[in-house]
């Protein structure tokens, strides 16, 4: 998924006292943070509700043909290559004053509890994707999750962690972008869950 990433076990120990530290919380999103031991790019996770049934959020997540219309800063997403247990996605970001960069991911979707928890984890996986290019940065270290909980049948609980270095940047300037990123990500997701395309039966959700 877009990288702006961690293993989430469980909800009911989502908020152990392990190392995580609250450096944000604005429109109903709770932003984490710690040190991952000999790096100096920290781990992020968030969690937030968004109004729309899981199925209809999970169509979201499951459309990377159209995450360039909506997901921030990503240009380019292209659909490599899709296993039975797992896609290949390429994925190229044009951020402000930074060169582009690129990377390509291993996802891997499951469902959960009769279909109502979702999870989305990925992994860099650059040597099933394009070579590198000329003057694009390529993103060497990309893992994360989505884990989408059903609230009721119209909202949804999702937690989304990030552990991602993007290269060239200085760790303070790549951690606060990685973080502002994460409040833009969420507000991109909660207003694409309104497009009709998404909420139709859960036979036809959107979901790729």
């Amino acid at each position: 998924m877009i990288a702006m990433l961690g293993h989430v076990a469980s909800s009911g120990a989502l908020w152990a006292n392990d190392g995580w530290k609250v450096v944000s919380e604005s429109k109903g999103v709770k932003v984490e943070s710690r040190v991952r031991s000999g790096a100096s790019i920290n781990e992020l996770r968030a969690v937030g509700g968004i109004d729309a049934p899981t199925r209809v959020v999970r169509g979201v997540l499951e459309d990377i043909e159209s995450y360039p219309s909506f997901m921030p800063f990503l240009i380019e997403c292209r659909l490599l290559k899709r296993d039975a247990d797992s896609l290949i996605s390429y994925q190229r970001i044009s951020a402000p004053l930074t060169s582009d960069r690129d990377y390509t991911l291993r996802v891997r979707n499951s469902d959960e509890a009769g279909g109502k928890v979702f999870r989305s984890r990925w992994e860099i996986a650059n040597a099933l994707g394009p070579a590198e290019q000329p003057g694009v940065v390529r993103v060497k270290i990309n893992e994360g999750s989505w884990l989408l909980e059903a609230q009721d049948d119209l909202t949804t609980r999702a937690t989304y962690s990030i552990y991602t270095d993007g290269g060239a940047l200085p760790a303070f300037v790549a951690n606060r972008a990685n973080q502002i990123g994460i409040g833009r990500l969420f507000a991109a997701v909660r207003k694409q869950v309104q497009q009709p395309k998404y909420n139709l039966s859960p036979a036809n959700s959107g979901a790729k």
